[in-house]
C-alpha cells in the first residue's frame, strides 16, 4: 500500500482543531501550520481523513516542496517530481496556483509552467506526446508562499463541507466545516443540552446530531480519490463499511434550533432528515426574544446576523442589546456566539470570558465564549 504526506487544509484559526481531529482519529506525525495540517497517511488513511474530517477544508497528496524565485526553476523542479506515480495516461490533471508575498505571483504563468512540465515528464515516461485527459481526475495544486513551493493533488474533490445534506440554504449559509469548528471549539460534549436560537438552515445543530450519532461527514458523498484507478477500491469500500458500523442508532439526546423565519426551519428540518439525523433535533419557530427553556444547564451556540450593510446595523446593533438580556437570565447556561460586528460585546452588554478569531468565508469573525456555571459535583460516596 502506497504511502503518503497528507495535507489538511483548514481555515485561519482552524489548523489546531484539525490537527486534533488528525491526531484524535490515530494519524502520526501531525505537523500544524498556517492554513494546513500536514500528517502521514496510506491509501486508508487517505479515505479515513476525507469520510471523517470534520473541520479541514480539503485533503490533499504533497507530491514535493521546494524554493523557486523563477520560472525557469519552477518547471525543472515540478518536472523534477514522479508524476508518473499518480498520474496514468489517460488522466485528466488540471493545474490551479496560488501565490502570497512570492516573486512568481502570476497565477495563469504558474498554472501553464507548471502544466508544461508536468506534460514533459509524462511524455518522456510514457513515450507518448498527446495526453486526451479523459479519464479520472487529478487536480493538481500549485501553492507559493514566500517563495516556497508546495504541489500536491486534491484527494476530495468537491470541499469537505459538502455533507450531501444541504440540498437548501438560506441566505447566508453557515459552512459545515466552521459550524463543526465551533462545537470542537466550545468542546461540546452530546450529554450537554444545545440550543442555536438562530438555526437558520440547521447547520450547527445538525453537525451536533452528526457528532452525537458518530456519523462520518463524509458518509453520503464522493471523493475524487475513490475514482482514481490505481487506489484500492477494497480499502475505500472497508473505510466506508467501518464508518457506517460506526454510527449510534440509540442516542438519548435532544438538539434545538429555533429561528423567526419559517422557511429556513421548513429547510432546517429537511437538511436533518437527509442527514439522518431528524429523530434528535428539534426545530421551531421562534423570535430569540421569546426564548427561554427547561434546561437548568446547557450550551447556546449560534451564528446571528452581523449587519453586514449598512442599513442593518442599527437593526443588528438592537438585536444583541435584546440578545444581552434575554440570555443573562442564564447563568448556568454557556453561550457562544460568533459574529463579525466589531463592538459585540459593549452592546451585548457582557465581556467574554475569552473570544477566537476566525474566518467566515472571507468575513473575519470572532467567536465569543462566555462559560456558564457549572452544575456542582456528585458528593462521593464513602466506602464502608
Amino acid at each position: 500500500m502506497m504511502k503518503f504526506r497528507g495535507i489538511a487544509t483548514a481555515v485561519f484559526g482552524m489548523e489546531a482543531i484539525v490537527g486534533q481531529e488528525l491526531k484524535d482519529l490515530g494519524f502520526e506525525n501531525v505537523v500544524i501550520e498556517n492554513g494546513r495540517v500536514l500528517f502521514d497517511a496510506d491509501e486508508m488513511g487517505i479515505a479515513k481523513a476525507n469520510l471523517w474530517l470534520r473541520t479541514a477544508e480539503r485533503v490533499f497528496i504533497l507530491v514535493g516542496q521546494f524554493k523557486a524565485t523563477s520560472f525557469e526553476q519552477l518547471f525543472d523542479n515540478v518536472y523534477g517530481l514522479p508524476w508518473e506515480q499518480y498520474i496514468p495516461k489517460e488522466a485528466e490533471f488540471p493545474v490551479n496556483a496560488k501565490s502570497v508575498k512570492s516573486k512568481l505571483f502570476s497565477l495563469s504563468d504558474i498554472q501553464s509552467i507548471s502544466k508544461r512540465a508536468i506534460v514533459k515528464r509524462l511524455t518522456r515516461e510514457y513515450k507518448i506526446e498527446w495526453f486526451k485527459e479523459t479519464a479520472e481526475r487529478y487536480s493538481i495544486h500549485v501553492g507559493i508562499l514566500k517563495d516556497e513551493v508546495t504541489v500536491s493533488i486534491d484527494t476530495s474533490g468537491t470541499g469537505l463541507h459538502k455533507r450531501g445534506y444541504r440540498e437548501k440554504g438560506n441566505e447566508a449559509p453557515l459552512k459545515e466545516t466552521l459550524a463543526a469548528g465551533l462545537l470542537l471549539v466550545s468542546k461540546w460534549q452530546p450529554k450537554i443540552h444545545l440550543i442555536d436560537p438562530f438555526c437558520g438552515s440547521g447547520t450547527i445543530a445538525i453537525e451536533a446530531a452528526m457528532i452525537a450519532k458518530n456519523i462520518a461527514p463524509g458518509l453520503n458523498r464522493s471523493f475524487d480519490f475513490e475514482k482514481w484507478s490505481w487506489f484500492d477500491q477494497a480499502t475505500w469500500k472497508e473505510a466506508r463499511k467501518l464508518a457506517y458500523e460506526s454510527i449510534k442508532h440509540d442516542v438519548d439526546i435532544q438538539i434545538e434550533g429555533y429561528d423567526i423565519d419559517r422557511r429556513s426551519i421548513a429547510i432546517a428540518r429537511s437538511n436533518a432528515e437527509l442527514a439522518g439525523v431528524d429523530e434528535i433535533v428539534h426545530f421551531q419557530v421562534r423570535d430569540v426574544k421569546d426564548f427561554s427553556t427547561k434546561y437548568q444547564y446547557g450550551y447556546l451556540i449560534c451564528n446571528p446576523p452581523y449587519g453586514e450593510r449598512l442599513n442593518e446595523l442599527e437593526e443588528v446593533k438592537k438585536l444583541y442589546m435584546t440578545m444581552g438580556k434575554i440570555f443573562a437570565p442564564y447563568k448556568t447556561w454557556s453561550k457562544y456566539i460568533i459574529t463579525s460586528y466589531e463592538d459585540f460585546e459593549k452592546v451585548y452588554g457582557t465581556k467574554s470570558t475569552k473570544n477566537r478569531k476566525l474566518y467566515n468565508g472571507r468575513i473575519k469573525t470572532y467567536f465569543y465564549l462566555f462559560f456558564g456555571e457549572k452544575p456542582p459535583k456528585s458528593p462521593r460516596r464513602e466506602v464502608e
